[in-house]
This record gives C-alpha cells, structure tokens and sequence, in this order.
C-alpha cells in the first residue's frame, strides 16, 4: 500500500483561493493491485498456442464439454471453482444435518413449552372475561395475591457458555410464533441499571409493536391499548429473557412486580433461562418479586447429549463424503471439553476443517463422486473427462503409492473409490452398533469415535477376520484384544456381557436396522433375537412359579443367558475384527479424509501477535507492488508507514530512542523520494501542485510517524513511555 500526500484543491484551484488550497492537507490512499502471479499450470496453459477450451462444468457433469487430452491443461481458476463447489455442496448437507439434530432434539422441550402456554392461557380465559373498557383502566383490578401471579417457565440450561442457547431461545420464539402467541425476545441489556425498568418497558414495546414508538409513552397503558385491538387479544404475551442470571436483579424484580399488576388484565407469561441451578432465581431476586411469579421447571439438553446426537448424524451417518482423522478427531474433542464446550465453538471447528481440507488437498472436489449415487460405469464416463494432470496427482498419493491395483487408470480408480464408499458404509453401521450399546451405558459417543478413527486400532490379520472362526471359539480375552485392551470400545464390550435380557433385546432390534446391508452380521443378529427370544420366555416362566424347589432349572436358565450375552459380545468383535477399518488405512482416504492438525490448530487458536509481526515484515510480498525493491531488507516510501517503523524497530534492542526512531523514518520518507524524483517521470498533478514548505512537511512527517506508532501500540508490540523516561519506548513482542 502506498501512501500519498497531496492536495487536491491545489491540483484545480484556479482562483483566488489557490495560496490557502495549497497549505491544505488532505491525505489519502492508492491501493497498488498486485500483480498475478503465474501459476505452475498457468505457465503451461500459456505456452501452448492452440489451447481449446476444456472442462467448463463442474466435475459433476462433465461430460456436457469437451473431452481435455492430455496437452490442454484447466487454468488454476478453474480448479478453485470445483474445490469452492464442493465445499459448498457437502458443507449445505452436512449443515442440514446439523440444524436437523439440533431441531429435534428441541423439539420436545418447545412442545412442553407450548403445551404449558396452551393449558394456562385457557385457565386465565375461562377465570377472567374482561371488556377493553375495564382492560384500560389505569388503575389494577381487586384480585387475591394467586390471581396476580404471572405463570414463569425457568429453563435449565446448564450451560457455563450461554452461547448455545441463544439460537435455542430464538428457535423457541419462533416455534411459539407459529403456534399463535405474542413473543418478545429480551436479553440481559433489556435490564440494565442505566436504563431501568423505563428501558425495559419500551423494549418490550418495541418488540411487540409493528410500528415505532414515535411520540407515543413507553408504559404499561400502551401495551394495555395495542393488546385490545382486533385479532390480538385471543393470543397470550410470552415474554422470554435467554439469561436471567446476567440481568440486573433490582430491575428485574421492578419489571416483575409492574406486570403482576396487569397480569389480569393482559394474559403475559415468562420464559426465563437458568443457566447454574434451579435454586438461582431464589437466590438473586427480591421476596416481593418471587411471590408475584408461578413457577414451573424445564430443563434442555445437555450439552453432551447434542454432542452425541452431532456425532452420530455428522461425523458417522454422512462420513463417506467428509471424514476426519484420527489426530484431528482428538484435537477437536478436547478442544470441546478443555474450551468452553459448546456446541457452537464445535460446529465452527468442523466447518473450519472442512474449508481447509478442500482448499489444502488438490483431489478433494472428487469427494462430489462421493455423493453420487451412480454405478461404477457412470463415474468412469465421468473420470474419463478429468485432465492427465489430475489424474497423477490421485495417483501421486501417499495412500496410492503402494497400492499396486492403481496402475490400471481410470478403472482402477473407479474401483478403489467405489471400495472406499463401501468400506465406509461399513464402518458406519459397526460405530452406530457400538453407540447404541453406549447409549444404554451413557458413554461419550465422541470417545468412542476417536477409538473408532485410530489407524493403531485395525488389526491386519487376515485369518483372525473369519467368523466363523470367532463364533467357534469360547475365549472372554478375544473380544478384549479385539479393542487392544484399553478405552472405550473395550468398555462396551463388557457391557453387553452385563445387560439384562429385555436391553439386550433392545440391542439387537437395533442392530438389526444397522446391519442391514452387512448380509452376513446381519444374519447372525436373527439368529440371536431367536436365542433371546426363548431365554426370555424362560425367564417369564421361571417369575410364574411360586415355589421353585428345582435349583437346577434356575442355573439352566441363568447359563442360557450368560451364553446369549457372551454371544452378543462375539458378535459385536467380529464386527470390529472385519468391518471396522478406520479411513486413514484405506486407499484413497486423503479425497475426503482432513488428518492436518497443525492447520486447525493455528486456525483455532492462532498467534496472532506472531501473524501480525510477518505480516508487517513481509508487506512486499502480499502486496506485490512494483514500486517495492526485489530486497526485501530496502524500505521504500511507499510502503505502509507502520510496516516501515517496525523494520526499523528491529534494529534496536529492548529499548527504543524516539529521536533516532523518528530521524530513521524521517531519512527513509526524505532520501528515497528525492532519488525516485531524480529516476522517475513527475506525474501531471505534481507539475501543477506547489511544493509543501519545509515546516509543513516536516509536521507530516510527524503526524504520520504518531500514527504508526500508536499502531503499533494497539497491536500489541510496543508500550508507550513513561514520565520517568519520556524519551523511550518499550518493545514488548520478540521471538522474529
């Protein structure tokens, strides 16, 4: 960036007004437009005379354009356009599922809610029947203390971050919106000390208005007069504050106490956010106020039982098209709990990693084949049309390297992707078998998703992958080894061996749903839902007998169950032994599968006064500007002032002298401009203005160098002097 100072009233005035234009400074900036830089395939594309146009279409249709040989090569752009498709097709379907879980997991407390409002609005309208006359009293109605008491729903949220449920209160108010009720969403900064209850008043007003509140009185009448015109008298006011334990109580309690006073009048109910304990609203409001309110108690769900939910229908469910490794899997789960262990920071997380893997992994637009529900024919047609270059950067993969299949072309590629979404599939349905044997338990679903995505944890012994020879064998240590003996999948293990009958058949109801496609695990579950079948009728009929002398009979029946469980156990190991290959083992992984941590990681959490240390240090090679000398060590005039005044700075040592700091910049500004005057051409507008006397210039200087230091301030990198040495100032960020 460039910085030019002139005056443009002197560059026009032709007047009499042309001495004062002149001593008028008015600075401003020219943006210098980098200059594109040539990519590999750019260069290619360019020197080839007759390139016809290739691949216009997303990959998804490629067949709509030309065929490319092997000599046309898409430009760069190009390629950025089906990485930025792609992303945005799966993210849309991977953001659908998110707002799907979370719709539904809410779904059941907005019921609640709306079923509460329902239920108690009719009570107030079979009790009360008020004409608008009497509704625009100003004075309250003679009524008993139980009839002034606003019906409040506090909402438990136990959430320390109220940052999820922000968007749950607004989904909230929403719902009840469509269901015929009158809602005004408050916050905290509604109850403010600095405003009041006058500020409160008028936000609620000016939520339930349709028009603004010009010249009208922010008070309880107003609302009285809008709530008796047509159509708006049959709804109930729900007044909903997302967190009451930010708000400031005093006011809080005064708001409270006004509405009680028109409760008769006007039907209001509070839906209120706890966030700590039920006990809290006990504790933090005035007596009087708690008496005028009728409480009743929701609770939401936790945050790890929407985390479950997440990981079950994101990161398992639609996993053939977007994965994560097993590095990245970790860092993000203990980036949930050690964080603020939120769901939004989660979400924000997951997006992250998919924005970089698609724009870091040159073959991940092939994950839209992913999506496709073709046969292998339609995606050859399809691969047939992609440029040789890309074709040997899939093959040029780490994964693919020692894989000796991929020599064929395009149909071996086909066949390796087709596996691929294969292997995922199966590996879906064994992790959803093992979340339904943790949700009995009340397991983290994320533990065991991070056990699941460990490379470490697939045995690649071929003869130990036969079923027939697990259902053979007898040993308890097998199902152990088959998890390596530690964490959370060996704990779920044991649990089948643990449940009782009626769960176990629970279990295996499931699993039936899962295994569909797994035609020989899923024979085995029939078989066992048959087995259970018979130990259940056993046990029924082992409850109806009133005196059981036969000891032996109860062991039989005992033993019967001990095996069903045992085999249930075995089943679920060979699941793991053969179906459970996590993504980062297969060929072809690194299309849909982000395992670079270290990117994530400096995008989460970052340096950012590191970042702003290079970007003020390598400022030429971001702008690109032809003005900048190809050594980078040369300052130029043109530069930024506060990228020049930091380059200086590294010359110095904790300690910088203003005075020498201020000639340094003074020398860099003065010196290079005269030689530029002497090489270059003077531009029109210079030939016109005068030049600046030598005590303005000097005060420019000034002015500029005051700028770029208090810059530098706010970033953090310098602190300011002090009375004690006026004269220095204190660098404060080092390690470039």
């Amino acid at each position: 960036m460039a910085k030019h100072q002139t005056s443009p009233q002197s560059a026009s005035s032709q007047g009499a007004n042309s001495q004062d234009a002149n001593h008028t400074l008015e600075p401003f900036f020219i943006l210098h437009k980098a200059q594109p830089q040539a990519t590999v395939v750019e260069k290619v594309s360019k020197s080839r005379k007759g390139r016809k146009k290739g691949i216009e279409s997303s990959p998804k249709s490629p067949e709509k354009s030309k065929r490319t040989t092997s000599d046309e090569q898409p430009s760069n752009t190009l390629y950025e356009q089906w990485w930025f498709k792609a992303f945005n097709e799966i993210w849309s379907l991977i953001q659908s599922s998110i707002e799907g879980v979370l719709r539904d997991i809410n779904l059941k407390l907005f019921n609640e809610v709306l079923q509460w409002i329902e239920d108690s609005f009719s009570e107030i309208k079979s009790n009360v029947k008020l004409s608008s006359s009497e509704i625009l009293q100003p004075y309250p109605l003679l009524a008993d203390t139980l009839c002034r008491k606003i019906p409040t729903a506090f909402v438990l949220t136990k959430n320390a971050e109220f940052v999820d449920d922000i968007q749950t209160f607004c989904d909230l108010g929403s719902h009840l919106k469509a269901n015929r009720c009158h809602v005004a969403n408050m916050s905290a900064l509604d109850f403010s000390l600095k405003f009041g209850i006058g500020g409160s008043v008028r936000s609620l007003l000016r939520q339930l208005h349709s028009e603004p509140l010009d010249g009208k009185i922010a008070d309880m009448l107003t609302l009285a007069k809008w709530y008796c015109e047509e159509e708006k008298n049959d709804k109930p006011i729900v007044v909903m504050i997302d967190d009451m334990e930010c708000c400031n109580a005093d006011v809080l309690g005064n708001f409270i106490t006004m509405l009680s006073e028109w409760v008769m009048k006007i039907p209001i109910f509070f839906i209120m956010g706890v966030a700590t304990t039920i006990e809290a609203p006990k504790n933090m409001l005035p007596s009087d106020a708690l008496q005028h309110l009728n409480p009743s108690k929701l609770t939401l769900g936790t945050p790890s039982d929407r985390m479950n939910s997440l990981v079950e229908s994101v990161l398992v469910e639609v996993c053939y098209c977007f994965s994560l490794g097993h590095e990245v899997s970790v860092f993000l789960r203990n980036y949930f709990l050690r964080h603020d262990g939120t769901i939004t920071s989660f979400i924000s997380a997951l997006k992250l990693a998919c924005s970089k893997h698609f724009s870091l992994e040159s073959v991940s637009f092939l994950g839209l084949y992913m999506l496709d529900q073709d046969s292998e024919e339609r995606w050859s047609e399809k691969f047939v049309y992609l440029p040789e270059s890309m074709k040997r950067c899939v093959l040029n993969l780490h994964s693919c390297k020692s894989e000796k299949n991929l020599q064929g072309g395009v149909g071996s590629i086909v066949q390796q992707l087709s596996d691929l979404k294969a292997s995922q599939r199966f590996w879906s349905s064994v992790v959803l078998c093992l979340f339904e044997v943790a949700r009995y338990s009340k397991m983290q679903f994320l533990d065991i998703f991070c056990e699941a995505t460990d490379p470490k944890m697939y045995c690649m012994n071929g003869s130990e992958n036969s079923l027939k020879k697990h259902f053979r064998c007898g040993d308890k240590n097998s199902t152990a080894r088959s998890s390596s003996g530690v964490g959370s999948i060996t704990r779920v293990i044991h649990t089948i061996r643990e449940m009782p009958v009626a769960a176990l058949s629970n279990l295996l109801d499931k699993w039936n749903n899962h295994t569909e496609e797994m035609t020989e695990i899923n024979e085995e579950v029939k078989k066992l839902q048959s087995v259970l079948a018979s130990v259940d009728e056993g046990k029924v009929y082992e409850e109806n007998l009133h005196n059981i002398r036969n000891r032996k009979s109860v062991s039989v029946i005992s033993g019967k169950r001990n095996s069903a469980n045992e085999k249930v156990a075995m089943l679920l190991d060979a699941m793991i032994r053969k179906y459970m290959k996590p993504l980062e083992c297969m060929t072809l992984h690194e299309i849909i599968c982000f395992r670079d941590v270290d990117v994530l990681q400096s995008g989460l959490i970052g340096d950012p006064r590191k970042t702003i240390q290079l970007d003020l240090l390598k400022c030429h090679s971001y702008l690109s500007c032809s003005c900048f000398s190809s050594d980078a060590k040369n300052l130029s005039p043109s530069m930024h002032d506060t990228s020049i005044m930091y380059k200086l700075a590294q010359e110095f040592g904790d300690v910088i002298n203003l005075y020498e700091w201020y000639q340094s910049f003074k020398t860099v500004l003065t010196s290079s401009s005269q030689t530029s005057r002497k090489r270059g051409r003077p531009s029109p507008a210079s030939k016109k203005a005068k030049p600046l006397p030598p005590s303005e210039t000097e005060a420019l200087i000034q002015a500029r160098f005051c700028g770029a230091v208090t810059e530098l301030q706010i970033s953090g990198l310098l602190r300011m002097p002090t009375k004690r040495r006026p004269d220095f100032i204190q660098r404060i960020a080092f390690g470039l």
